[in-house]
């Protein structure tokens, strides 16, 4: 679809700021406007949180343009991260800034657009004046949505609701937190006045079909006297689905000395000494670990060998305050290296080489495969051509993510004490 079909001042900013759509934009978009349910599966950086938005938008600045909106809530977009809700935010915030100076230039006084944000950070006078006075767009969390179906009057807000869209599916489906979220998104259909049109944006998940059943839910088909064609329900919903393969450096980097079941001091040094090195050969490095004391334990390392101001770490126990100075931080190229759990997977926006770090002999989680390679390709940026950059502290963890995702087109091996050769993969 073209961008012909969105207002003028919707394409005049479009097409000033980004240029021509990406595939994943123009096949969602084509999705979303014949009223389908759509699962947008594309690689990070290929614009799926726009192509999920912008038509929401474009019907409502149309909308706005004939009478002033109401104030109610109409799109709800969902998020398992905090962090992501809260950029999602300030990124809207820039998307109607541009839409009202575009409007402006051909002469239209654009239609006033709020967003909100209801997570566990917001303060409490902030949810209070949102119930007094709606959003049209409200950016939350899963666990914050039940609780907003919880309360009669909050619930009261939602019953307007005509898109969800679910972001970073992979991050929560197949978990209790899935199933979870899940349930609530049919409890907010049961409140809506109208059938939801729902939206979902997955970057690293296989099959794509159980990801586009858990959106929809399942659509048991009708009862006939012939026999069932297939055992699983169809899906009542449109799968946009462009890949996930992309270049990427992944290498294995364990100490020299043997590692035993408890990594001794001296390996420990060796270790830190290694990331040092690392880091200093690049302007910005993410470094993912799995717990909040190994986020809290490495930064500290790392800040005595690089400075107190050039690491920290980010992690969910975080206060507010500190989440958010590590984050302008980081964008602000004021660290060297941040030291995060999986509460920075929104990383994708900052176009940084990523090191995934694992505590040493830590066999592969069930979870891996999705995990490894999304966090492998959040660099480089939106709509930037390079290659990600991926180093692990196991390989027990590297060589079955790369099996089974299919995510790397290139391995790179490391010389170890450990015997390891070189792989290739088309």
């Amino acid at each position: 679809m073209s961008l012909s079909f969105f207002h003028p001042a919707v394409t005049a900013w479009f097409s000033t700021t980004l240029g021509t759509p990406t595939p994943a934009q123009e096949q969602g978009w084509a999705a979303i406007r014949r009223g389908r349910h759509t699962l947008i599966a594309a690689p990070t950086g290929s614009g799926k949180t726009l192509a999920a938005f912008l038509s929401a938008l474009d019907d409502l600045f149309r909308e706005g343009l004939d009478a002033p909106l109401r104030d109610e809530v109409r799109v709800v977009y969902v998020s398992p991260l905090k962090a992501l809700s809260a950029d999602i935010h300030k990124n809207l915030a820039e998307l109607r800034r541009g839409l009202r100076e575009a409007a402006g230039a051909l002469g239209i006084d654009a239609p006033h657009i709020s967003v909100a944000v209801r997570t566990g950070d917001t303060p409490r006078t902030e949810r209070a004046a949102m119930l007094r006075k709606p959003p049209h767009i409200l950016v939350t969390t899963p666990e914050s949505l039940y609780l907003l179906l919880t309360g009669s009057r909050s619930r009261d807000m939602l019953r307007t609701v005509r898109t969800v869209i679910v972001d970073e599916i992979h991050a929560v489906i197949g978990s209790r937190r899935g199933a979870h979220l899940s349930l609530t998104l049919e409890r907010l259909q049961k409140v809506a006045r109208a059938p939801l049109l729902r939206i979902g944006l997955s970057a690293t998940q296989r099959p794509i079909e159980d990801v586009a059943r858990y959106l929809v839910g399942a659509v048991l088909p009708v009862a006939t006297a012939l026999p069932p064609t297939s055992s699983l329900p169809s899906i009542d919903a449109e799968v946009v689905d462009e890949g996930h393969r992309r270049t990427m450096d992944l290498g294995l980097e364990v100490p020299r000395s043997a590692l035993d079941a408890v990594m001794t001091h001296e390996v420990w040094s060796e270790y830190y000494d290694r990331l040092t090195e690392l880091i200093r050969g690049h302007k910005t490095t993410l470094i993912f670990v799995n717990t909040r004391r190994m986020a809290e334990r490495i930064a500290r390392q790392l800040s005595e060998r690089l400075g107190q101001e050039a690491v920290t770490a980010h992690h969910g126990s975080l206060s507010k305050e500190k989440r958010l100075d590590a984050e302008t931080r980081l964008k602000n190229g004021a660290l060297q290296a941040l030291v995060a759990t999986a509460s920075w997977s929104w990383a994708s926006t900052l176009g940084m080489s990523i090191w995934s770090v694992r505590s040493a002999r830590r066999s592969a989680s069930r979870r891996s495969c999705s995990a490894s390679a999304a966090r492998a390709t959040r660099s480089p940026g939106r709509r930037r051509a390079g290659c990600s950059r991926c180093r692990a502290t196991t390989w027990s963890n590297v060589q079955p993510c790369c099996a089974r995702c299919g995510a790397a087109t290139t391995w790179w091996c490391r010389t170890t004490p450990r015997s390891m050769c070189s792989h290739s993969r088309s």
